[in-house]
């Protein structure tokens, strides 16, 4: 499958945008902010959700191999960074990226938020949305497939 690069200029875009970079994982270490430049840089090893799985093996050692693919994801016109829930001084700690969201404020400005496993965020002060998604390189097998843990449902 051919690498993608996405660019999201307004929520339905951002929300495109999150889907794709769900359950990536990221270190402490691989995110940038760049205050004079107004940008905020993540690399990521992205989960290939648009990508089928392959099977592995015969018989019953068969398996599904899923990808990952290195990406990165910046927002421009970033005016300001919060963190909130994440140990920035342990560069080696180990991010999941769950969602990306937006939360408007003085149109086209607002917040985009990244929500992390864990309960941790960084919130992204923006004069408007544009943000772009690339990935890097070819795609390496993983069989293990993300999940979540929804809890119990009455």
């Amino acid at each position: 499958m051919d690498q993608l690069k996405l660019l999201a200029l307004d929520e339905e875009d951002l929300a495109i945008l999150s889907a794709h970079v769900q359950d990536a994982v990221l270190k402490i270490s691989d995110v940038k902010w760049l205050p004079k430049e107004n940008r905020f840089v993540l690399a990521m090893n992205r989960f290939a959700w648009e990508a089928p799985p392959q099977a592995s093996g015969r018989g019953k050692r068969s398996r599904k191999n899923f990808e990952r693919r290195r990406s990165v994801l910046h927002f421009e016109r970033v005016n300001a960074v919060r963190a909130t829930r994440i140990r920035q001084k342990a560069e080696g700690a180990v991010l999941e990226l769950l969602a990306i969201r937006f939360e408007a404020g003085e149109a086209p400005a607002g917040t985009v938020e990244l929500v992390f496993a864990g309960g941790g965020a960084i919130r992204l002060e923006v004069e408007c949305i544009e943000a772009q998604l690339s990935d890097l390189g070819a795609a390496w097998a993983t069989e293990n497939l993300p999940t979540h843990d929804l809890g119990e449902t009455e």
